[in-house]
């Protein structure tokens, strides 16, 4: 089989290439290692930024979402019992984010790929990149018990950390940029209406709290713990005891519970791996940098590399030109780390690592001080949170 584009892994950046690419007229084929019924249940990411919910919009992937999403003009911060709100339009001018979760993005833009794009295998293995240094690489994959092989013009590894995609950039030309954070996240998922219409992130000295949503009826939270958590050791009556202590508030705000129906625990780290295209191949996604999930942008840094691929591959087909395509690496980068400072800052700002000593967790309140009472703190905030410019 040939191809344009051989797109590794259907999650949201790969599906979104593909349709991007479909739009500008430019043929690829997904290769999915999953089954369609894990690729739309896994659950990931739900904030959407500004930039990520227009290139919905712009590709004619936002029909459900703008119906079923639940638009966010701000967060809650809270410390000490003292609650501030964030309000992004009054500081971003008008930019705001979506809550609408990563598996409701993956179906809209799988039911659009099947019904108008390019092949999308399912249980489709990429064992390897080929060739990434020539003009036409290929991947070798597994699909219904044997091997074949895809040429391509170009290869983008969108199959997250642990995938192909990034093994075939030569170690020799590799750099890796890496911190992990000791604890982890708790996740839960619940039935029960949100405590709260925004987003609230809780500093406290027991740990990290945020309080989330799915939709109008489904909570979804978040408890810092030890590294190395397992989930299953925390009862329901524990979590919500201890989302109760971490979101306490001096005006008597209330949590409501419900039953739980499902927990992970999500280990912290950031990851970066220069260059982000080697050759042919163009890393994109997880297979390229990962971020905390404090700042929210895991799924929206993907989107930006995504973007910028499709750009510049349809620039170089109107022009012949390849200055865009040459600097992918570059430019994704710039916008890359300006999201690793970003989810850094927020990361040390509200959580408290085992070894904090009283002098840290002053600082801590020093700095949420400084955006409750800077407009210049606040707005630097508030323009990191809804998302760096695209362009």
């Amino acid at each position: 089989m040939r191809t344009t584009v051989g797109i590794i892994g259907a999650g949201p950046a790969g599906l979104l290439l593909a349709r991007l690419l479909h739009n500008a007229g430019i043929d690829s084929v997904v290769l999915e290692s999953r089954d369609r019924a894990y690729v739309e249940q896994r659950q990931r990411a739900g904030i959407l930024e500004q930039g990520t919910v227009d290139v919905l919009r712009e590709a004619g992937a936002a029909e459900r979402m703008d119906r079923e999403g639940i638009p966010h003009e701000g967060i809650e911060l809270r410390f000490d019992k003292r609650r501030h709100r964030v309000d992004f339009p009054a500081l971003t001018g008008g930019r705001s984010v979506m809550v609408y979760a990563q598996t409701e993005v993956c179906k809209d833009l799988i039911a659009l790929q099947l019904a108008e794009g390019g092949p999308l295998l399912f249980e489709a293995e990429a064992l390897a990149v080929e060739d990434a240094e020539s003009e036409h690489p290929r991947i070798r994959y597994r699909h219904e018990g044997r091997e074949d092989v895809l040429d391509c013009d170009y290869v983008v590894a969108c199959d997250g950390f642990w995938g192909v995609g990034r093994k075939a950039v030569p170690a020799d030309v590799s750099q890796v940029f890496e911190r992990t954070y000791p604890f982890d996240w708790l996740g839960i998922l619940a039935d029960v209406a949100p405590s709260h219409d925004e987003l609230v992130y809780a500093r406290h000295d027991r740990g990290f709290a945020l309080l989330s949503m799915r939709s109008p009826s489904v909570t979804r939270a978040y408890l810092q713990v030890p590294e190395g958590t397992d989930a299953a050791d925390w009862s329901d009556e524990e979590i919500w005891d201890e989302l109760d202590r971490r979101l306490e508030t001096e005006d008597g705000w209330k949590l409501e519970r419900g039953p739980i129906t499902a927990k992970s625990v999500t280990p912290m780290r950031s990851y970066v791996h220069e260059p982000m295209r080697h050759g042919r191949l163009f890393l994109a996604g997880d297979a390229a940098h990962i971020v905390p999930p404090t700042g929210a942008k895991g799924l929206n840094l993907a989107v930006g590399d995504v973007v910028t691929f499709a750009r510049a591959l349809t620039h170089r087909q109107e022009t012949g030109s390849t200055e865009l395509l040459d600097a992918y690496s570059e430019t994704c980068l710039r916008r890359v780390w300006q999201a690793e400072r970003f989810s850094y800052a927020m990361t040390t700002m509200l959580h408290t690592a085992p070894d904090a000593t009283p002098f840290d967790g002053r600082i801590q309140r020093a700095l949420l001080d400084r955006i409750t009472t800077s407009g210049a703190a606040e707005t630097d905030l508030a323009e990191g949170y809804t998302g760096f410019p695209l362009d």
